[in-house]
């Protein structure tokens, strides 16, 4: 605010001081022929440097760092600004520039038959003096001039190099821009300075800050670390690239600041004391940091190690032995001017080289310029430019086009931002078995106009100053693995999380997963939730012990009904098989067989055919084996009856095709009741999951339950018949103890499929299967037993 408040300042008083030329040039010439000249009010005393040439370009270098000026005003006593503090690689900067001109004049083939001349100027770090300085070189320094001449001839200076703040140049660029002279710069990376509207001959040969942030935000990635801090300097370089920094951040998702902190100006030990409290608390190992050398140095003098290793001394107490070896503790008073460190060694960086394409720059598109043919120039009406009449403006138009490459094999040019082809080297502070330091290039980062985007990384040459010199970990928290989800901790940064377990039947497979993923209908996550695995698919299995037994009990079942038909075959026409209705007990054994039989359609993995077939099995085979007794029950009470006098009319309705009959009446009701039921809502084979989430039991749902009903009541009905009309019988004579033998088989099949509907409601999968089956065997022993084994 204090910079733009003086700028502001600065640029009302120069535009005042113009007007006030032109008004006074109008009036005083045409009406008062006792002016002819005006004199300059005010004159700047600038540390500089010229050397003479036919065209002259300009450079704003910083000597010196600190400055001292009195009130700006304009009053015919001249103020000197002073400068003290020679900076060392500001100087060296500014011969850098005189050498690249120098070596011009000596190329034969670069500007021919033109000596390049040059005036550089000290801006000692301040923003009013580099403003007058610029200033200077715009528009001359001469203290008088006559208002008659023509103002035909070249300007005082053709193009400037500098100025190397980010600040400076903008506040310089927005009044040379008024000129449209050429100001290139060499160090100053703010990315508003790339707006062409407003700074419209502005270029560099520095990298934007965009690509610094981006460059920077591609090293983060590359290591891993997305938990970082930010310094910047207090200006608008600082200020910007901040910005741009966390925005970018924000949108390339790389990562989070940990803390963000601005570099204050001046010696405010206060400040950066607790800047570097903040960093010594914060859990990020790296820090980023977009500032000014002086700021460095102020940094690092509030830091323990680095104050340690380059003095060799300790602040905390020494080990014991220490001090008698030759260590001495640390008073803080030490100076770091007085010691040789590569910390302030910037001869590996790139500002010199900067300069010199800068400069090379300006020659190149003046060489461009003078090569036009008279009639054939790009400006209005085909004009071009000459050696005697030369315009800053006519040199931006070619210094937007120029192109070259330097004799390093690096190639020149601007584009439409005025921005050159960006390029960082990566350095490493090495520090030497021998207690020194050395900065060595590990990579370098550029962009050219045929490959794009180039990074180019050694890590095995880079240095990491830990016992292990591994490459450090800076995350605010550790990676996720798979099988878990980043859970965000509640008021921190996004790269702030918790890792959560996935959920049952959900999974991750990558690392930081943000969500689980439901794993497809018939998978299940596996232990570790890192990825999905087939369901357990259960069913009632011949291989399994329940299958075995049930298989087993059905096939003795089998057998012994087998064995008993045949011996029932065997002795057909003895009195004791005749006397039992030898044909209702072969059909009866039959029927028992296929009860025995049915069950085994419930074993076994349920397919469509099985589970159609397996309750009308089950259904007809009981009806034929309820129906036989219910026959065989009132022929009983038939032959009873018949036995006492005028009770022979009984048996004529009981013979044996009316036996046979009334099985195949019966049988077939419960046929029809199956044929409709499968025929509009058939059993069907079922994947279950409401169980188990990880099984997919496989069932046969009944599809009508309605049919199930009727099946099953109509066995009901005729056992129940069966049952009343055997326990009618049951206090027959000896002779006739057959009813009591079916009331107690019937009594046995009734609490069985009583006790089997609950049982089969509640129990799940293929405990349901296993209920039916025991039922079915049960009661088919009951009766097996009861009616001929007893």
């Amino acid at each position: 605010m204090v910079y733009a408040l003086l700028f502001f300042c600065l640029f009302v008083l120069f535009c005042f001081y113009v007007c006030l030329i032109l008004i006074s040039s109008f009036f005083l010439s045409d009406s008062s022929p006792l002016f002819t000249s005006c004199k300059l009010r005010r004159q700047f005393h600038l540390n500089e440097m010229h050397w003479p040439g036919d065209v002259i370009l300009g450079g704003l270098f910083e000597v010196h760092y600190t400055s001292f000026f009195p009130e700006l005003t304009f009053t015919s006593k001249p103020h000197k600004l002073s400068c003290q503090g020679f900076d060392p690689p500001g100087f060296r900067h500014a011969m850098t520039m005189a050498f690249a001109i120098d070596e011009i004049n000596k190329n034969p083939n670069l500007l021919p038959n033109v000596t390049l001349g040059y005036s550089l100027y000290d801006n000692c770090a301040t923003l009013v003096i580099g403003f007058s300085a610029a200033l200077s070189l715009a528009t001359g320094r001469e203290e008088q001039f006559l208002l008659q001449d023509n103002c035909f001839g070249s300007p005082p200076v053709l193009g400037i190099v500098g100025d190397p703040f980010s600040t400076f140049s903008i506040a310089t660029s927005d009044v040379i821009g008024l000129f449209r002279l050429p100001l290139v710069s060499y160090f100053a990376t703010c990315s508003c300075l790339s707006d062409r509207q407003r700074f419209p001959s502005f270029f560099r040969t520095i990298p934007s800050d965009s690509f610094q942030v981006h460059a920077m935000i591609q090293i983060l990635k590359r290591f891993g670390w997305t938990w970082a801090g930010l310094l910047v300097s207090d200006d608008d370089y600082g200020l910007h690239v901040a910005q741009s920094f966390q925005t970018e951040l924000v949108q390339s998702g790389g990562g989070c600041l940990a803390y963000s902190e601005i570099l204050p100006w001046g010696e405010n030990q206060a400040e950066f004391r607790r800047i570097v409290e903040v960093m010594k608390k914060s859990t990020a190992r790296v820090v980023i940091v977009f500032a000014h050398q002086i700021h460095m140095i102020q940094l690092m003098e509030e830091v323990r190690q680095f104050w340690e290793h380059t003095f060799k001394c300790r602040f905390a107490p020494p080990p014991a032995g220490w001090v008698e070896a030759g260590g001495a503790l640390c008073t803080g008073e030490e100076d770091l001017e007085t010691v040789e460190t590569e910390f302030l060694d910037v001869s590996n960086l790139r500002p010199e080289y900067n300069i010199y394409k800068a400069v090379y720059a300006l020659a190149y598109a003046l060489n461009d310029m003078l090569q036009c043919e008279p009639g054939r120039g790009p400006f209005d009406r085909y004009s071009w430019a000459s050696l005697q009449r030369l315009e800053p403006w006519q040199l931006m138009y070619y210094l937007e086009k120029v192109n070259f490459t330097t004799s390093f094999g690096d190639q020149v040019s601007f584009d439409k931002n005025g921005d050159a082809l960006p390029i960082y080297d990566f350095m490493n502070w090495l520090w030497l078995p021998d207690g020194g330091t050395k900065v060595q290039n590990v990579g370098v980062v550029k962009k050219t106009t045929f490959s794009g985007e180039e990074l180019t990384l050694d890590e095995n040459k880079i240095f990491w100053n830990f016992d292990s010199n591994h490459l450090p970990r800076s995350v605010c928290s550790e990676s996720c693995p798979p099988g878990t989800r980043m859970a965000r901790k509640k008021g921190q940064p996004k790269c702030c999380f918790d890792c959560v377990p996935c959920s049952e039947g959900k999974f991750s497979n990558t690392t930081d997963s943000v969500e689980c993923i439901s794993c497809p209908e018939d998978f299940w996550s596996s232990t570790q939730h890192d990825h999905c695995i087939p369901k357990i698919t259960e069913f009632l299995s011949y291989h399994e012990p329940l299958g075995i037994c049930l298989t087993t009990a059905s096939l003795l079942g089998t057998f012994i009904c087998t064995v008993i038909l045949g011996i029932f075959t065997c002795h057909r026409s003895t009195p004791v098989v005749r006397a039992n209705n030898s044909e209702l007990s072969f059909l009866l054994l039959v029927s028992l067989k296929l009860c025995f039989l049915c069950s085994l359609l419930f074993i076994g993995r349920p397919r469509l055919w099985t589970c159609q077939l397996r309750h009308a099995a089950f259904g007809i085979s009981f009806v034929l084996c309820v129906s036989c007794i219910l026959v065989k029950t009132m022929v009983v009470l038939a032959v009873f009856k018949s036995s006492k006098s005028g009770g022979g009319a009984n048996l004529k309705w009981f013979g044996a095709m009316q036996q046979r009959g009334t099985v195949f009446v019966l049988t077939c009701v419960q046929a029809a009741i199956c044929t409709v039921w499968i025929a509009t809502a058939s059993p069907v084979p079922h994947k279950n999951t409401q169980y188990h989430n990880d099984k997919i039991i496989y069932e046969c749902v009944v599809g009508s339950t309605i049919g199930f009903a009727l099946l099953l009541g109509y066995i009901g009905l005729l056992a129940v018949i069966s049952f009343l009309l055997a326990f009618l019988a049951r206090n027959l004579p000896d002779s006739f103890n057959e009813a009591k033998l079916i009331t107690f088989s019937m009594l046995i099949f009734c609490a069985v499929w009583v006790a089997f509907v609950p049982a089969y409601i509640n129990s799940p999968g293929k405990y349901a299967d296993a209920v039916e089956i025991f039922a079915i065997l049960f009661s088919s022993f009951g009766l097996l037993v009861a009616l001929f084994v007893s």
